[in-house]
């Protein structure tokens, strides 16, 4: 089996993960997209397109992402294939053991706008700084002291084999719809294909992508827009959906959740969020990102408030 996936550190350990998971003979094909050559062709697409292109063209049988990067809508013509088993969906912090030890002023990095506005909700005097680039390079900044700090995916330090750099846990930040999960990628009417990686489904994992998916894609969330969303299996049928919207200045944000079977959790959490003003202001965040003006957290935001809806 041709296994398709992007050339960093990353995306090579989780291809070969699915590798593993399948068994037999497999071959790794390595896909630039345009997201890796810099190109910004549109929210989530610039890491994906061209790896469904590959798949489209037959010159791969199955796509490996991080689910947190596939958009909404796939491809005409493919399928997700499979859900593995979900590794730590958590954030990690790295350089202290949490957020309440860093000092006034202490420098926290990210490239997560997400990650960005839930840590200015929360700690309103700590400076974050825009840290871009692979783990490890964003590790060797940690290490000479441009930040103080360091938030990565729990998930993608795991992979890695990089876990003894999380210093603590983040569980006040909810993490993005799909973090620390893959998801494969195939085409339709691949039967042979399609059985194969079926085999490797977690179904408790897929239950939860789903609805975490279903809801960006009802509060019609992008990449410029602070959304965390998690669920976690609540019964065989029902799962707990958690939600989190703000802006990127961490001075308004929503949360919300609701236990339900996967799509319905989505769409109500969706309609719950949306009555209180989700919406609203996930378009001010879109606007603030489009200005520039999430990298600017003094300048001319609001005051600070929140607002929690009672479940």
């Amino acid at each position: 089996m041709r296994i398709g996936t992007r050339g960093s550190a990353l995306a090579l350990a989780q291809a070969g993960a699915v590798g593993a998971l399948l068994g037999g003979g497999h071959e790794i094909v390595t896909i630039t997209t345009a997201g890796d050559r810099g190109e910004a062709i549109g929210d989530k697409a610039r890491w994906t397109s061209a790896l469904e292109q590959a798949l489209l063209d037959g010159r791969i049988d199955v796509a490996v992402h991080s689910a947190k990067d596939v958009p909404g809508e796939l491809a005409d013509g493919t399928t997700i294939a499979a859900v593995p088993l979900r590794q730590d969906p958590s954030d990690a912090l790295c350089g202290a053991a949490e957020i309440a030890s860093l000092g006034s002023g202490a420098r926290v990095g990210t490239s997560s706008i997400r990650r960005t506005a839930q840590l200015r909700a929360l700690r309103e005097d700590l400076t974050v700084v825009e840290l871009r680039g692979n783990v490890d390079t964003r590790l060797r900044k940690l290490e000479a002291g441009e930040v103080d700090a360091l938030v990565l995916a729990k998930a993608g330090l795991d992979r890695l084999g990089r876990s003894a750099e999380a210093t603590g846990l983040l569980h006040e930040l909810v993490p993005a719809p799909g973090q620390g999960a893959l998801l494969v990628q195939a085409r339709d009417g691949d039967s042979a294909t399609l059985a194969q990686v079926a085999t490797i489904n977690d179904s408790s994992a897929e239950r939860c992508v789903i609805s975490e998916r279903a809801l960006a894609g009802h509060l019609e969330a992008t990449c410029n827009t602070p959304l965390g969303a998690l669920a976690v299996p609540a019964s065989e049928l029902d799962v707990t959906l958690r939600a989190w919207v703000g802006l990127p200045d961490g001075s308004h944000w929503i949360a919300d959740e609701i236990t339900a079977p996967p799509e319905q959790a989505a769409r109500e959490l969706a309609e719950r969020m949306t009555s209180v003003g989700a919406r609203e202001l996930l378009a001010r965040a879109e606007a603030m990102a489009g200005d520039g003006k999430e990298t600017h957290p003094d300048g001319g935001f609001p005051s600070r408030r929140s607002d929690r809806v009672q479940s």
